[in-house]
């Protein structure tokens, strides 16, 4: 898939039923939604899919263990309401992206026996709400169980842990297959595309006006129905609509970070409960490293919002407590922040108490902003969104289909179909996994390119691919060097060395591919060293 034709195509459209702005999770599910029922979409996102939030996410497809602990402390029926809603939307995201995502056992130590009774009702309550589409029951795990699962547990006074089941999943990729798939169905998708007017006839929008942020060149497009799906941005977009509406947001930042090899990557998760402002934290296995996170502070807007060192140390303090041995500062390899949109609370102390779920506001000129909600509610978002501007715009349109429509890549795609990569193209059998696991049943495309001549290894330590980055090109609108590094694939997220690492050949791929000028490599030389070293 080529931006360049997109962006020619979006350009020639006397117009579209539905322009989507916001390439997220919920900007990306809302265009498959769309699409799959018939109507004509054009999804533009002004910098790169899942750049924002969604692709700085914990990487938990859950109905929210906290969530249901606030329910039950506060008697809050629309916690309750919401975790149960989520763990029926987990079934739905882990059938439709298999490759992408998978069930993962969780683990909540127990230091005192008077812990048990409590974290075990609320775990078992969990499963309840779960009903048909529960991924296992919960329950105790004696102390050899436990430590054989999670191994950097602090063993005195141990004296088991309760494991209970949620989803994890690639993030960026899983925005990035949404995106992908709307198009299959026939949307008009374009990354590096900012709306900067929102053009109005007779007090009513009547379309977008564009700046493409490669070229700089601007244009217009007229469409039926505008939809704000921007995340932190929505209320950015709806000042562009009106500039007297009232904020529906706050923002607040959760950072993560990632441990470097002295800390292999357990068999299930952590969750942590007791902390000193009362949030949960998780340490998990993803790609080979552990995970940590997140925090919850109040945020300033920013495209890409830097890492606080206390935030980093707020991580590092906790883990201190229950890991062995204690990680530092110099073990870790990389850091992230994503901003939360939160719809406003006025009743809510702080913001690690605000209500996780989402809004539709339709603005008096027909602006449809969407705000809030999280990444296992992005479907049912998408839903009621396009159910809204199909009743509101008197769209001919089909029912939705996304509760068992397979995201690009998911095909056929079997557990064990690794194996096949092993035998056709004698790829060794962590690249053979993480190749099968990352892009599904289109892995092939990958192992034929390395096969041809981009089979060598882009860093040392974790099994990409030269290919991987031509493919990224040729099929996933990868545009700048860092499209690559921190979302096609996952380098800048996990170690920024290995990242750094990289850098040179990505650039030398992607110069070859695009037929970059020597102005434009500089260009990115510049962009990616400011990225890999102030804020993904």
């Amino acid at each position: 898939m080529n931006r360049s034709e997109n962006l020619q195509k979006i350009k020639q459209l006397p117009g579209c039923d539905l322009l989507v702005i916001g390439g997220g999770a919920t900007g990306c599910g809302i265009a498959l939604d769309a699409a799959s029922r018939g109507i004509s979409v054009v999804l533009a996102e002004q910098n790169d899919f899942a750049e924002g939030t969604s692709g700085r996410s914990s990487k938990l497809v859950h109905g929210g263990v906290r969530y249901l602990e606030m329910a039950v402390k506060q008697f809050d029926r629309g916690q309750y309401q919401l975790v149960k809603e989520g763990l029926h939307e987990r079934f739905y995201f882990l059938r439709n992206a298999p490759h992408l995502s998978h069930p993962l056992p969780l683990i909540s130590p127990v230091y005192r026996w008077t812990q048990l009774p409590y974290v075990w009702f609320g775990l078992k309550l969990y499963d309840r709400l779960s009903g048909q589409h529960s991924l296992g029951p919960s329950g105790f795990s004696n102390l050899s169980k436990t430590l054989q699962e999670f191994p950097l547990l602090q063993k005195k006074d141990l004296k088991g842990g309760i494991r209970y089941y949620d989803g994890q999943f690639n993030d960026s990729r899983m925005a990035l297959a949404l995106a992908l798939s709307a198009a299959e169905h026939g949307a008009l998708i374009a990354n590096h595309l900012a709306v900067v007017d929102l053009p109005k006839a007779a007090g009513k929008l009547v379309g977008a006006v564009f700046e493409d942020r490669i070229s700089g060149e601007r244009f217009s497009l007229q469409a039926k129905a505008v939809v704000n799906a921007t995340g932190p941005f929505v209320d950015k977009l709806r000042l562009l609509d009106d500039p007297n509406a009232q904020a529906l947001l706050l923002v607040s930042s959760g950072v993560h970070i990632m441990l470097d090899e002295s800390y292999p990557p357990p068999q299930a998760g952590l969750l942590l409960s007791e902390t000193e402002d009362g949030r949960v934290l998780f340490v998990l296995p993803w790609q080979g490293r552990c995970m940590v996170g997140t925090t919850d502070q109040h945020a300033e807007l920013s495209e890409h919002p830097p890492v606080r060192q206390d935030d980093i140390d707020y991580l590092l303090r906790h883990l201190q407590k229950v890991i062995d041995p204690p990680p530092s500062s110099a073990n870790v390899s990389a850091s992230w922040v994503g901003l939360r949109p939160l719809v406003q609370n006025p009743k809510a102390h702080d913001s690690a108490r605000i209500l996780r779920d989402f809004t539709i506001e339709e603005s008096v000129s027909g602006l449809y902003s969407i705000a809030g909600g999280k990444w296992t509610s992005y479907r049912r978002m998408a839903e009621k969104l396009v159910d809204r501007v199909v009743e509101g715009r008197s769209f001919i349109a089909g029912h939705c289909k996304t509760k068992a429509l397979p995201v690009t890549g998911a095909e056929n795609w079997q557990p064990n179909g690794w194996w096949l990569l092993v035998d056709n193209f004698s790829l060794s059998e962590p690249v053979a996994r993480y190749l099968h696991q990352s892009y599904g049943c289109h892995a092939e495309r990958i192992a034929h390119l390395a096969a041809e001549r981009y089979g060598q290894p882009l860093a040392t330590g974790f099994p990409c691919l030269e290919a991987e980055v031509i493919h990224a090109c040729q099929f996933e609108l990868a545009e700048r060097a860092i499209d690559i590094l921190a979302r096609r694939l996952p380098l800048a997220l996990i170690d920024q060395r290995l990242a750094q690492q990289a850098v040179p050949r990505v650039l030398e791929l992607m110069s070859m591919e695009k037929r970059w000028s020597s102005q434009r490599l500089a260009e990115e030389k510049s962009l990616i060293e400011k990225r890999l070293t102030v804020a993904l």
